[in-house]
């Protein structure tokens, strides 16, 4: 069994454990004001990863995480061998906290502030997965995959910087966005220092395949 699939598993039941506990809810949810005041709450930074508001929320994450998280997957245990594994666990992981850094500062003295959701990790994964296969086509929602994922992208990232400037609504685009960064930072850092075969050099490898999808 796949670690995709088993944090899909996990994400999956302890999500639908908390829609019908608000007790876990609330314990899980990430709150800045409360974590402020008691450092051995920042394990909300990571249970929070592992809620979601409602089915919808949770469907899109997971279908994202699922599509993606196969592909990087495999490529981690192509890049680390056998230590594969123990790197996709730690992006995934690491990814929980780093994203939601920003969100805390900004909002630990306010009160009512909370958040949840895996979207900061599966953004890290789809970025590092864009990364390693920069031509691959992607859609978004209702578009068939018609964009290649290095013109996608920036897209994104652009529309995710420009909502989160905007602020409103109860999306927290400040963790999709700093999730994507670190998504590609962690790859970049962590192939350069601890990759064992060819594929190590992501850099590398994205700059030709760009240059391969325009002909050069």
């Amino acid at each position: 069994m796949s670690i995709t699939l088993i944090i899909t598993i996990v994400t999956v039941g302890v999500s639908l454990l908390a829609l019908n506990n608000d007790a876990l809810m609330e314990q899980f949810i990430f709150h800045p004001y409360t974590i402020a005041r008691d450092p051995k709450q920042w394990y909300r930074s990571v249970s929070c990863g592992f809620i979601h508001a409602d089915f919808m929320h949770l469907a899109f994450n997971m279908f994202s995480f699922y599509m993606f998280g196969d592909l990087v997957e495999q490529y981690f245990n192509l890049i680390f061998g056998q230590l594969g594994s123990f790197f996709y666990v730690l992006l995934y992981i690491s990814s929980l906290v780093v994203c939601i850094l920003p969100t805390y500062y900004q909002h630990k003295k306010q009160y009512y502030y909370r958040s949840l959701g895996a979207s900061g990790a599966v953004s890290a994964i789809v970025f590092a997965g864009i990364f390693l296969q920069p031509t691959m086509q992607i859609g978004l929602f209702f578009i068939p995959p018609i964009i290649p994922g290095f013109i996608f992208g920036p897209i994104y990232l652009a529309l995710t910087v420009y909502l989160s400037k905007k602020g409103g609504g109860n999306i927290n685009h400040s963790a999709h966005l700093w999730g994507s960064v670190y998504g590609i930072v962690f790859l970049i850092v962590a192939s350069k220092f601890a990759g064992i075969s060819e594929q190590s050099d992501v850099i590398g490898s994205f700059i030709y395949e760009v240059k391969s999808y325009f002909g050069r």
